[in-house]
């Protein structure tokens, strides 16, 4: 087996010491024990979990569905009915995102078009539909929704 100092596992994983070291206090990584020297010695299974948990992170999944995703993998009475669930209520959850910022994006095109751009602020149609002026309903009205 070979060892890393805390270094050279977060270059060979992707990520930073401070990184490392985060998942250590959340305990999705086992501390390490130390060398004579003092220095923290990690094998190359901290490697795999670190590269594990970066993919995880990229594919929009937080520490708590990682911790699930991670408890899976070491459970040998689990499924892969029970990992293809989790992605799939990832997906359900990035679906709602990506409507939610759509819906965000018409209403704010809304009141840019609202919007000349000239003059002084006070009468801002953006500032007045964030203020919750009437500007918000005619917004809503219009398509949009102002939360």
């Amino acid at each position: 087996m070979k060892t890393f100092t805390i270094g050279q596992v977060a270059r060979e994983a992707g990520v930073g010491v401070e990184t490392v070291r985060f998942y250590e206090r959340e305990g999705l990584i086992e501390e390490p024990s130390r060398r004579a020297s003092g220095y923290r010695q990690y094998g190359d299974e901290t490697v795999v979990v670190l590269k594990f948990i970066r993919r995880a992170k990229e594919l929009g999944f937080t520490l708590k569905e990682i911790r699930s995703l991670m408890d899976l993998r070491l459970d040998s009475s689990a499924s892969r009915g029970d990992v293809r669930q989790l992605a799939q209520e990832k997906v359900a959850d990035i679906e709602t995102r990506i409507h939610d910022l759509q819906r965000m994006r018409d209403t704010l095109v809304i009141l840019i078009r609202k919007c000349s751009g000239r003059g002084k602020v006070p009468g801002c149609p953006i500032l007045h539909a964030m203020e919750g002026d009437e500007s918000a309903s005619e917004v809503e009205d219009a398509g949009g929704k102002l939360q």
